[in-house]
């Protein structure tokens, strides 16, 4: 388990600047050095489990505009929508549960198996740029991980007004005065949260695995590059496997 530690540890965060994202294959990049859990997203739910691994479907996450965030959604709440879209819509998200924690995160588009992989990027950032060892992907500090339409930030936004309004002489904090009412209906581990009700948009909340990190996110894609799946590796296991280490005799 240490070691999955120290892996993650030595995926930096890189910040480089382009004009267009290229995918890994075509920069030379391996991205096979980034995650091996791309097979989780394959897996039926019996699989999963006779590796010690607990898939969790939250429910689908309503994207207005196609355009997805992926971040911790209290330590960067504006963060940009990847560079990639998808049509508008709503899709499941699941959740890979192993040694007690969340160990991925992913979204599904189309059914079938992705033909290859790319890692997600925002605008600007070049896969094209990164040395060996190093990804792109999202910094964590409050221990939580999302998916959301990049048109929800502006409801949030909204949600923190009104609960600022019910507590005029006091400093609102979103976690503790909106969100964590959600996340303690499952012990902590996830939530569907809708900021504002009766409004379309809403957020798939996390546990990000080992808590506070970078951590990468990946696109699965068909033969024409349609995207099929997005996942978010919290590098919680390796191999797609949940199961225990032997122990040394």
């Amino acid at each position: 388990m240490r070691n999955r530690i120290m892996r993650a540890a030595r995926l930096l965060l890189c910040a480089a600047a382009a004009h267009v994202p290229v995918s890994a294959a075509a920069a030379g990049w391996d991205i096979s050095k980034a995650s091996s859990n791309f097979e989780l997203v394959a897996l039926s739910d019996a699989e999963l489990s006779g590796r010690s691994i607990n898939a969790i479907h939250m429910g689908n996450v309503e994207l207005t505009s196609g355009r997805i965030v992926a971040a911790d959604p209290l330590a960067q709440p504006d963060r940009p929508a990847l560079a990639r879209t998808v049509a508008p819509g709503e899709y499941p998200v699941t959740l890979y549960q192993a040694f007690g924690r969340i160990a991925a995160a992913s979204m599904r588009f189309a059914e079938g198996k992705p033909d290859h992989w790319e890692l997600a990027v925002l605008p600007g950032q070049d896969v094209a740029t990164l040395k060996d060892g190093e990804i792109f992907g999202y910094p964590v500090d409050a221990g939580l991980g999302c998916y959301m339409d990049a048109d929800t930030l502006e409801l949030i936004g909204e949600r923190e007004a009104q609960a600022q309004a019910q507590k005029p002489d006091a400093d609102v904090n979103y976690y503790d005065d909106v969100l964590a009412a959600d996340l303690d209906a499952n012990k902590g581990h996830y939530a569907l949260h809708r900021p504002v009700a009766g409004k379309r948009g809403n957020v798939a909340v996390f546990w990000s695995g080992w808590g506070d990190g970078f951590y990468p996110v990946f696109w699965g894609l068909d033969r024409d590059g349609r995207a099929l799946v997005l996942l978010t590796d919290f590098n919680v296991v390796e191999n797609a496997d949940g199961r225990k280490e032997p122990k040394l005799q």
